[in-house]
């Protein structure tokens, strides 16, 4: 081989390399997450703040936090900052579970709700010590949802075709490739109904409403943050401030608190892959991790 030769092979090699360590770099900062602690100067005892402002999909990130702060005794009281729609079944149920267990330890949990704070994530504020909302939050959409897409019409007219083959009749429940029987149907509604049932029995409990009241309004609506005031779905009216200071008179704190909450680290990275990551988090977000039954708001 001549010089010229292997010095293009070399070029080559280099910018193969260069192109893996890309890849390695941004699928890196797509599956993982590295957070700091940010503080605010304060003479009084120190409030945590959990915030969660995405698409319930996974529960690990808001228990770890509520785990970590719960076990801090420098940790007075959490303030849980509620921006959500809702989302999955199990992982609302397991948030509300760490909320819960929080507030039972002795640490007070008052939930501040954004714009929106409905469905599954009313189901998380329910677990709190007090739900503070705006008069103008879109909360409750207490209900259970389930969606599918079917193909077979499309695929019919393009002459594309599948076949299934299964261990069970219900196996294949759900799939796009064909209309669901009346009889999977009524399968669905079973589990829909149970699950619901859940979510009824959680706000009946957490909200000390008669069953009957609590049904009623546990029919999927939507309820501006005053009305759900009025309903006794949520404890007072006011802002993230008003929801701290709520947190500072729980929690006995004199003064002015001290404020710690997690954020995201800023990467020099993040500069230079930052709309390729996003892009291909919210890929990882909706192809990979949307769940089946959903306590949501239902989306266009």
């Amino acid at each position: 081989m001549t010089k010229t030769g292997k010095w293009v092979l070399g070029g080559l090699g280099a910018l193969f390399a260069l192109f893996v360590l890309f890849w390695i770099v941004v699928l890196y900062y797509v599956f993982s997450d590295s957070d700091e602690e940010v503080y605010s100067s304060g003479s009084g005892g120190t409030i945590a703040v959990v915030e969660l402002k995405e698409e319930i999909i996974s529960s690990e990130n808001i228990v770890r936090q509520f785990k970590k702060f719960r076990e801090d005794r420098s940790v007075k009281a959490i303030v849980f900052r509620i921006e959500s729609p809702g989302g999955g079944v199990s992982a609302s149920q397991e948030i509300y579970e760490e909320v819960k267990r929080t507030r039972d330890s002795g640490k007070p949990v008052i939930v501040s709700m954004g714009s929106v704070a409905a469905s599954g994530g009313y189901y998380v504020a329910c677990g709190a010590s007090r739900i503070v909302a705006n008069p103008g939050t879109l909360t409750g959409s207490i209900g259970v949802i389930s969606q599918f897409l079917h193909f077979n019409q499309l695929l019919d007219k393009v002459g594309v075709a599948s076949t299934t083959i299964k261990s069970g009749k219900f196996k294949d429940v759900g799939s796009p490739f064909r209309l669901p029987t009346e009889e999977e149907k009524k399968y669905f509604q079973e589990m829909i109904n149970d699950v619901y049932a859940q979510f009824l029995s959680v706000v009946e409990k957490e909200r000390k409403l008669p069953h009957e009241k609590a049904k009623a309004l546990s029919d999927g609506r939507v309820f501006s943050g005053s009305r759900a005031y009025e309903l006794g779905l949520v404890d007072t009216l006011g802002t993230y401030e008003d929801a701290m200071s709520i947190a500072a008179a729980a929690a006995h704190i004199s003064g002015a608190p001290r404020i710690v909450k997690e954020k995201k680290k800023e990467r020099f990275a993040d500069y230079i892959f930052g709309s390729l990551v996003s892009g291909l988090k919210e890929v990882k977000q909706e192809v990979l991790s949307q769940p089946i039954l959903q306590y949501s708001l239902t989306k266009p």
